[in-house]
């Protein structure tokens, strides 16, 4: 089957730029001795996880202990949940996954950390535990080095615990700073930073620079989307996964609406652009406006128009959220269907 014979709206992924998107990011992690940890959460399909830890990775991360029990039983053998977890029933999960594949999670504050040792206490194992700090974006994490070391203290006395390093996203010039003077705070008590994880995918190619930083995490670096090619950061010829859509209606002269709404695309903004995706056929055209089943298309631009039943290819703003709205995401060759994968771990938002 050729995907032009794909119902439509239907998510399609390049198979050959998905390979070369996972293998050039990996060289250069390996080039640079940067452990990969990508975030499956952009794809939340357990075959490609495979294929980022078979190029080297040296496990994967999930955002959410739904989309961890799906990866460790697919085979995955290493993860990092970076999310505080509470509540008995989320932590007897968590021991659950720890007796099956090595899981390490991440806590900023004491009643998550007390959480822990209770949950690995009653189950008998060690738990790796990271402490997660603020650089910046105002989101999780411990606001001070102190903050930080005091968490390590807690996590290393813990006889059921295991401190396993600092974590931050995203990675940027304060990361260094912090790490430092956490690193130098323990180290009065002989208790070592032996891992700094940190990431993301604007800033993918200038991981080598934060000296401080032992791995890596990307997500949305391994699909490509419109926010990534708008940040320099791949070419659109690199880009893996699109959408396709039809239009079914042209109302007026300068209007096309597509069967590709909200349900279908990320209503997140673009860096540098604006609407809600690039038709990569008509680039001058605008998708200025969604509602569930319909995406609106300022033509007004075009010296060229579609016509009603022309389909048209998508460049989404942001992969992750887009691919999220689907059941199933169809990986063609040159256009020619090869497989197609259930996104296994769509919508685990627990």
């Amino acid at each position: 089957m050729h995907i032009d014979q794909l119902q439509t709206p239907a998510a399609i992924v390049d198979l050959d730029r998905l390979a070369a998107n996972i293998n050039r990011f990996q060289t250069y992690l390996d080039e640079h001795h940067i452990a990969g940890r990508p975030h499956i959460k952009t794809h939340k399909i357990p075959e490609i996880a495979h294929m980022q830890v078979d190029a080297g990775a040296v496990g994967i991360t999930c955002q959410k202990l739904g989309e961890a029990e799906v990866m460790a039983r697919s085979g995955i053998k290493d993860i990092f949940l970076p999310y505080n977890l509470l509540g008995a029933a989320k932590l007897e999960r968590l021991m659950h996954l720890a007796r099956r594949v090595r899981i390490s999670v991440t806590g900023d504050s004491e009643v998550t950390i007390r959480g822990y040792i209770e949950a690995a206490r009653n189950a008998g194992l060690t738990l790796p535990v990271l402490v997660e700090f603020d650089t910046g974006l105002g989101r999780c994490g411990v606001q001070t080095p102190q903050e930080a070391a005091d968490l390590a203290r807690m996590i290393a006395a813990a006889s059921h615990l295991q401190f396993g390093g600092l974590m931050t996203y995203p990675s940027n010039e304060q990361t260094g700073g912090f790490v430092v003077e956490t690193r130098r705070l323990l180290a009065q008590d002989g208790i070592p930073v032996e891992s700094v994880s940190a990431g993301g995918s604007p800033i993918m190619w200038q991981a080598h620079t934060f000296a401080e930083v032992t791995e890596h995490r990307a997500g949305t670096y391994v699909y490509g989307d419109r926010s990534l090619l708008n940040a320099g950061v791949m070419t659109q010829d690199q880009v893996a996964f699109h959408l396709i859509a039809t239009v079914v209606s042209r109302p007026t002269a300068d209007r096309a609406v597509l069967d590709a709404g909200s349900k279908a695309l990320s209503s997140d903004p673009a860096r540098g652009a604006t609407g809600f995706g690039l038709l990569l056929e008509y680039p001058d055209a605008r998708l200025e406006k969604l509602s569930e089943e319909h995406g609106w298309v300022d033509l007004s631009a075009c010296t060229q128009k579609p016509q009603v039943g022309e389909r048209v290819t998508i460049l989404v703003n942001h992969c992750c959220v887009a691919n999220n709205l689907f059941n199933q995401v169809v990986g063609h060759r040159r256009g020619e269907v090869e497989v197609i994968w259930p996104i296994a771990a769509r919508g685990l938002l627990q």
